[in-house]
């Protein structure tokens, strides 16, 4: 549980405490160091300082968890100031959710990760349409590739993503100031907001007084440099995309895929067919090597409807199913690493303006193996 700061008249009441939790798992994952979630809660609670402290932040958020029990996301997710309330309030355990899984995988996303100037031509970005928006680093010019500066790229695709995975992108490369990253996010709805507002967040230095000490001002830096930093968001449902289409946007080189709690709401939502069907057409489209990430709620929340006797099958298993039994010739999936249910657990001490709540999941890895033809 996380520390709620000293409250303001405008900000929202606190709510109740999550249930009492279990014990740890008994394969735990490795947890993000305080400062570094501290780090991340602050990012999130300077972004977002105006949406949490309004006083209908939580009307808002009623109005949003009325919309999700209805399920009803285009109603949920169809507003600017909804995005803002979610990306405010269920974003930050996120976050530090999926900077912890990305620390826990570090070995195998190392693999991925290519010398700088490697990259594929197809692969740079390109101008801005409709629904695809890309947000070069703020906060100065583009930095010198010598010295200090990031002179290898990892490149990241995260299928329903956005302020989350976002900030926990920008905490990986973090930890790796000579790596650069390059993060594709989609989505369905209109992040484009959301996610310039959290770039421009991680790429300049905070706010400080101008009564700060010298070394205070000479120590004032962004989360991340400008220059590691670029991501770009495409509105787009993933399930409406044919094989060259998803190619386009995959790319040529490798890199890591994420669908995180976004993968039981394709089954739900999109439906078996349509879903098995991605799943296929991604294995045909990622080069070799790349990695698929999966993290969703655990056990039976993760359960989809099958066939006319609405048979319920776990997540899991459609997903082992799929890739695993893949029947493609030349491609084949290996399954690096697996847990049905770990705890991201949040120190007391934590603090955010509103109480956040420990959060449980599942994950699960997997690596494409692609054979040339013979």
């Amino acid at each position: 549980m996380v520390k709620k700061q000293s409250a303001k008249k405008s900000q929202p009441p606190k709510p109740r405490p999550a249930p009492s939790k279990p014990a740890a798992s008994p394969n735990p994952r490795i947890n993000l160091a305080f400062q570094s979630q501290q780090n991340l809660l602050d990012i999130f609670s300077s972004a977002f300082a105006t949406v949490l402290s309004s006083g209908e932040f939580p009307n808002v958020l009623q109005e949003i968890k009325q919309a999700l029990f209805n399920r009803d996301f285009a109603a949920a997710f169809g507003r600017e100031d909804y995005l803002r309330a979610y990306a405010a309030r269920w974003s930050p355990t996120r976050a530090i959710c999926y900077a912890s899984v990305f620390q826990g995988i570090r070995d195998h996303l190392i693999e991925l990760e290519a010398p700088r100037g490697e990259v594929a031509d197809s692969e740079q970005a390109e101008p801005a349409t409709v629904d695809e928006t890309p947000l070069a680093p703020t906060g100065g010019a583009t930095a010198s590739r010598t010295g200090t500066e990031s002179n290898r790229t990892f490149r990241m695709l995260s299928i329903g993503g956005c302020a989350a995975e976002h900030a926990a992108f920008a905490q990986y490369l973090r930890e790796a100031p000579q790596l650069s990253g390059r993060l594709t996010l989609v989505d369905s709805a209109p992040w484009s907001g959301v996610v310039a507002l959290l770039q421009d967040q991680l790429t300049n230095p905070p706010q400080i007084s101008t009564f700060a000490s010298e070394v205070a001002k000479a120590s004032n830096s962004a989360f991340v440099k400008p220059s590691q930093l670029s991501v770009d968001f495409k509105q787009q449902d993933i399930l409406d995309l044919d094989l060259e289409s998803l190619k386009q946007t995959i790319g040529k080189d490798p890199l890591v895929v994420t669908i995180l709690f976004t993968l039981n709401e394709l089954y739900t939502n999109g439906g078996l067919g349509k879903t098995t069907k991605f799943l296929g057409n991604l294995g045909q489209s990622l080069p070799n090597g790349s990695l698929l990430l999966v993290v969703d709620s655990p056990g039976s929340y993760s359960e989809a409807t099958v066939g006319k006797e609405k048979k319920r099958y776990p997540m899991q298993w459609l997903l082992d199913h799929t890739l695993l039994s893949n029947k493609v010739s030349g491609i084949k999936w290996e399954k690096l690493e697996s847990d049905e249910s770990v705890w991201c657990r949040l120190s007391d001490e934590l603090s955010y303006p509103m109480q956040l709540e420990n959060m449980r999941y599942q994950v699960h890895l997997y690596r494409l193996e692609v054979q040339p033809p013979a």
